[in-house]
């Protein structure tokens, strides 16, 4: 079965951290080493956004996708998550946030002012069930 690009990404950074053949620098990195890369390529994307600039967009936000990539990649060695589980907290919250694209039998239109209070609700219901 072939490989999607993003699987073979995260093979790379796993080879990048392989401990035995890795790459000694990004053998040294933790999170708080790579937050200000993180920083960094975020406001290069924006930059990019602002210009319009569609080629340096699609090269930044993949700056943005390696920081992601590389962080998880540091969790998944320590046994607290994984890419896979950032992919699936975010997807699940993305739903649970959009009831009225994924829970919407009937096809109830909604405006914009709607969906920005019903997206407030939600996060406060989801911050008050934390504590």
């Amino acid at each position: 079965m072939a490989h999607s690009e993003f699987e073979e990404l995260v093979q790379v950074v796993k080879a990048l951290r392989d401990p035995e053949t890795g790459c000694p620098w990004d053998l040294k990195q933790t999170h708080k080493t790579l937050l200000s890369f993180l920083f960094e390529e975020s406001y290069e994307f924006k930059e990019s956004v602002d210009n319009e600039d569609y080629d340096h967009m699609r090269e930044e936000i993949g700056d943005v996708l390696l920081q992601v990539v590389l962080h998880s990649q540091l969790a998944s060695e320590k046994n607290k998550f994984n890419i896979d589980d950032v992919a699936k907290t975010i997807k699940e919250k993305i739903i649970r946030r959009h009831p009225h694209v994924f829970d919407n039998p009937e096809g109830e239109k909604i405006t914009e002012e709607q969906v920005k209070e019903r997206w407030n609700d939600i996060k406060a219901t989801e911050k008050n069930d934390q504590n």
